[in-house]
């Protein structure tokens, strides 16, 4: 068995000082990265800040034999997140792996959700990795190589009671890993995402008696094999809980196609529906010309 190795490589793990990002950071310094721990040190719904818990994992990893520094900044900010670039840069010359893993909660039903719940979410999940992946992609070009992992989750793909600024945060992430995975491919860069499932100081009331059998280190295999050089899959997205994994897609139906020259209408659409719905026969698009060039197909007869 080929083993898995960083040596040479830096990482920025952002929210890192606890839960997931802690575990990435450990194991990434264990097999050899320079490893920038990110964490604001604030609390589940974004409030406060300390420079607490990124210090002490930095200290876990020097402690193990590692190479790490801390940084405390948000990366709900492009200040924040050039600020975190920078700090790789400056201790380490480099950036080649992104593992975009900051968050908070702000969960109410949707009726209730205040514009500053959905703000604040936003602006650290979406905006967050783009604020940190922007600047970080421009090294990663110069030097022809980089690994992103984007942090999404199962309840922005398949959706969740009380979780719509999380939910809609979730998926656009999604959305961001796929373009950077098809911008980035002539450089050697390659972008994928985890939906993990895992106890943290973010899920554990959530999760219930559950949480007991999901800890943290059930996720951190997927997500290191994405972030190493034996990973050659871009533009994908798996599922990571409690030892399992699996991959998360997008199909594309085979559909209904009205014919040339034809208009079809509502009525149409009602009558064909279930040709519309059936799944057999679907394709995994890899960019949105895959889809156009479906139909092209149909077009041209």
């Amino acid at each position: 068995m080929a083993e898995i190795s960083f040596d040479g490589r830096v990482a920025i793990v952002t929210g890192a000082g606890g839960g997931l990002g802690r575990t990435y950071a450990l194991d990434l310094a264990r097999r050899g990265a320079k490893v920038v721990v990110n964490d604001l040190g604030g609390s589940v719904d974004g409030q406060g800040g300390s420079d607490a818990a990124a210090q002490k994992v930095v200290d876990e990893i020097k402690s193990a034999g590692g190479e790490a520094v801390p940084n405390y900044d948000s990366v709900s900010t492009p200040e924040g997140g050039e600020n975190i670039v920078k700090t790789a840069v400056d201790a380490f010359g480099k950036v080649d792996i992104v593992i975009n893993n900051a968050g908070i909660l702000r969960d109410k039903s949707f009726a209730k959700m205040t514009w500053e719940d959905l703000d604040l979410v936003l602006d650290v999940h979406l905006r967050g990795a783009f604020y940190v992946s922007q600047p970080a992609f421009k090294v990663m070009k110069e030097n022809n190589y980089g690994r992103f992992v984007f942090t999404s989750s199962n309840s922005g793909i398949f959706g969740n009671f009380g979780q719509a600024n999380y939910g809609a945060a979730k998926l656009g992430l999604v959305g961001l890993s796929n373009v950077l995975a098809i911008e980035g491919a002539k450089a050697n860069i390659l972008s994928n995402c985890i939906a993990p499932v895992a106890r943290t100081r973010m899920t554990e009331e959530l999760l219930g008696d559950f949480a007991k059998v999901l800890d943290p280190e059930g996720v951190t295999p997927m997500v290191v094999f994405l972030a190493s050089e034996q990973c050659t899959f871009t533009h994908e997205t798996f599922s990571a809980a409690g030892g399992r994994y699996a991959r998360i897609f997008i199909g594309l139906c085979k559909g209904w196609y009205g014919g040339k020259d034809t208009h079809p209408t509502a009525e149409d659409v009602l009558d064909h529906i279930d040709e519309i719905e059936n799944q057999d026969g679907y394709i995994v698009p890899n960019n949105s010309g895959d889809e156009l060039g479906q139909l092209l197909g149909l077009l041209s007869g």
